[in-house]
């Protein structure tokens, strides 16, 4: 045990950062120019003598692009997170290999390499960023299970808005977010766990905690009307080596994309934008028209066959047709393959299809299960009243436990904000099928919300890539 806590204070020192960031730059230096050096022994006969002048070159070439990821951001503290940042990589790598290009075109500096093999070096390169990328995130998360953070914090105060922050930082934990557990005062009265972390203790606890250095950063989550409360503990803390940080209300900063905007010079919370503004409404249907074209073309033939499979299982039409909320509260005509038989059918579902649901027939048991009842969405999305990827649209009378979606969730016509999708992020991370309980359609809505306010074609890519897999190894529908 005491092993164990010297391993992680030894990981939460800033010198430990220093170092790592410092091994990470060498590292992209290398991968950079190693291409370089390969093509440099193959193609030319005199590798010793030949040129250590082109060798100067390629090691000059490599701390430009480390001064180029730096300028981009590369190596913030983004770089400690789960997060995959292709994104970024891809672009500082292609910003700097145009530095690499200019030095081949106009300064001739290395003639000796053509414009393919230029481009495969750009391709091995990235690819070998990816690659270290995702085996740094297989150390973070190793070092996350053995409990080794940068940091070690508490939150003070068992909150509601404390709880929030709990589930907010482990549902995203990165070796940045290591959460002890929660302090407060209150020791008599509360749970002795909260958000699946215990209760630690009182201030004087926290106070041995901090001359022990087992903490190095405190979450004040009280709430902000306790205004003396907060003072005095922000006193008292001001007297240790310990980072204290006050937390805003998570509900006001839970969707908002643009946290803070200035207007006349004063600072206020940006909870509420109008989403897909610009150029994005535009960039998303040309998204959706290309992708959805090219999934009818690909998945035609499947669909001839699932028309030809449900006209032999039941009587009836092959496309069931449901009226659902869409943009801006609006009705649209949503297209299913048909799976309940056909007098059985509930136009408005008002009751919501349940496992072993007498009304669903053989062929539409597997088709609902796979959903490859939603295929002929596709369509929807060609003619414009649905995206890939959104809010799914909800037919008029859905219910969870007995109520109204609409009266379930007090923010459910927010997610109506952008055009409802085949897929979406709720569903990847869980939340799809049967809504029986309250707590279903609340988290439902804060995850459509979530996405509303964090799209980009990026966002939309990686929740299709988690689509298939999520539809392979889901329970919840049937």
């Amino acid at each position: 045990m005491r092993q164990h806590q010297v391993d992680s204070l030894l990981l939460a020192r800033p010198g430990f950062i220093e170092y790592f960031l410092a091994a990470i730059r060498i590292l992209h230096g290398v991968t950079a120019v190693f291409p370089g050096f390969v093509l440099l022994w193959l193609l030319t006969d005199d590798f010793v003598n030949l040129n250590h002048s082109y060798v100067g070159l390629l090691l000059f070439f490599g701390m430009l692009s480390v001064l180029m990821f730096q300028a981009l951001g590369v190596y913030s503290e983004e770089i400690f997170s789960n997060s995959l940042r292709f994104r970024i990589m891809f672009f500082a790598w292609t910003a700097a290999f145009c530095l690499l290009l200019f030095m081949h075109q106009a300064l001739e500096l290395f003639r000796y390499i053509s414009l393919p093999l230029l481009v495969l070096w750009f391709t091995f390169s990235l690819a070998a960023f990816g690659v270290e990328r995702l085996l740094l995130l297989a150390v973070f998360r190793s070092l996350i299970k053995r409990g080794h953070f940068l940091q070690t914090a508490v939150i003070v105060g068992g909150t509601e808005n404390g709880i929030r922050l709990a589930q907010y930082l482990l549902r995203g934990q990165d070796l940045r977010s290591g959460l002890l557990g929660f302090i407060d005062d209150r020791i008599g009265r509360m749970p002795e766990t909260l958000a699946g972390l215990p209760l630690i203790g009182n201030s004087g606890q926290l106070e041995k905690m901090i001359r022990e250095e087992r903490v190095t950063q405190v979450l004040v989550a009280l709430p902000w009307s306790a205004e003396n409360r907060i003072g005095q503990i922000v006193r008292n803390l001001r007297r240790f080596p310990v980072n204290v940080l006050l937390v805003p209300d998570m509900i006001a900063f839970r969707h908002a994309h643009n946290r803070i905007t200035n207007v006349g010079g004063l600072p206020m919370f940006n909870v509420s934008k109008i989403p897909l503004a610009g150029w994005s409404p535009l960039i998303k249907r040309i998204e959706d028209v290309s992708l959805a074209g090219l999934a009818v073309i690909a998945l035609l033939p499947l669909m001839l066959l699932l028309a030809l499979l449900i006209r032999f299982d039941s009587p009836g039409p092959i496309l069931f047709r449901q009226k659902r909320y869409g943009y801006n509260d609006r009705l649209i005509e949503v297209f299913k393959f048909r799976s309940m038989f056909h007098h059985q059918t509930d136009a408005n579902a008002e009751r919501q299809t349940t496992r072993n649901d007498d009304r669903v027939t053989r062929v539409g048991r597997f088709i609902r299960k796979t959903s490859l009842d939603e295929l002929p969405q596709l369509f929807n999305v060609l003619i414009g009243s649905m995206s890939m990827v959104g809010p799914r649209p909800h037919a008029t009378a859905t219910k969870a436990a007995g109520v109204l979606f609409e009266d379930a969730v007090e923010q459910y016509s927010a997610r109506h904000r952008v055009k409802p999708g085949i897929t979406g992020w709720a569903q990847v991370n869980g939340y799809r099928g049967e809504t029986d309980t309250l707590e279903k359609i609340e988290k439902r809505v804060e995850y459509d919300l979530e996405y509303i306010e964090r799209w980009s074609v990026w966002f939309d890519l990686y929740i299709l890539f988690r689509t298939i897999p999520a539809l392979l190894f889901t329970r919840e529908a049937y």
